[in-house]
């Protein structure tokens, strides 16, 4: 096989390589990301309840004061109900009483309300924060064992990048950016084999004549359908 062919299909396969190691990371990072998006979801959502609880204190304290003010406004209206001369007077006073203890009535209702509902996102927020600290014990030991992953891809990367660097000092410059301009947009398919006489890129069939110049390798053959650079597996470089 032609040396600069030779070369241009084993640069190929270095860049799958190479490319290879990104799926990986994602990969090793995945759990570690899924598991802080759980977390910062729980503190979005125990700021939420914060935030509920304190309007609904707001409520509550604006009820209290309410409250308040009633009770006072029936104290008063015990005083003046014996200084009452006319039955006017006396028939206005209960009408006042009656309204006053309804409205006593409905904001004792309503604190008891909004207690009930204060405790029940409080408790909430109990449950979330338990959960939270779970998942801060998990995260360390998580963290570690990604550290450890990503320490073995990044080596790993480190010498396929060498062999790279290796291989390109060697290459023919022309024959190297031809590769390149063809890489930009045939990606990890820049080097394919034919099978059944079809290019594995395009899956397009190929004449007989340029299945035979693919297996004679003298020259550098390019699929006439896409571009992409044609070779024969080592395979079936034998059965032909």
């Amino acid at each position: 096989m032609n040396k600069h062919l030779e070369q241009l299909i084993e640069l190929s396969q270095v860049d799958k390589e190479i490319d290879a190691f990104e799926p990986q990371i994602e990969e090793a990072n995945l759990q570690y990301e899924a598991l802080m998006a759980t977390k910062n979801g729980i503190a979005n959502e125990i700021n939420t309840l914060k935030q509920e609880i304190k309007d609904e204190q707001i409520k509550k304290h604006k009820n209290e004061l309410h409250l308040a003010e009633l009770s006072s406004k029936l104290e008063e209206n015990a005083k003046k109900s014996g200084e009452v001369k006319t039955e006017r007077e006396m028939k206005s006073l209960q009408l006042e009483e009656e309204i006053a203890k309804e409205q006593v009535s409905f904001a004792n209702e309503e604190i008891e309300r909004l207690e009930k509902l204060i405790d029940h996102k409080q408790s909430k927020i109990d449950e979330l924060e338990a959960k939270a600290a779970e998942i801060d014990s998990t995260l360390s030991t998580v963290k570690a064992d990604v550290d450890v992953k990503l320490a073995r891809i990044d080596e790993e990367r480190k010498e396929v990048f060498a062999r790279k660097e290796a291989l390109v000092g060697t290459m023919n410059q022309k024959g190297l950016s031809f590769y390149q301009k063809i890489r930009r947009w045939a990606k990890n398919t820049t080097a394919v084999p034919v099978r059944n006489q079809a290019c594995m890129g395009c899956y397009m069939a190929v004449s007989d004549k340029v299945y035979s110049d693919v297996i004679k390798g003298e020259e550098i053959t390019m699929c006439p359908h896409c571009g992409r650079i044609l070779f024969l597996e080592p395979s079936d470089a034998i059965g032909a």
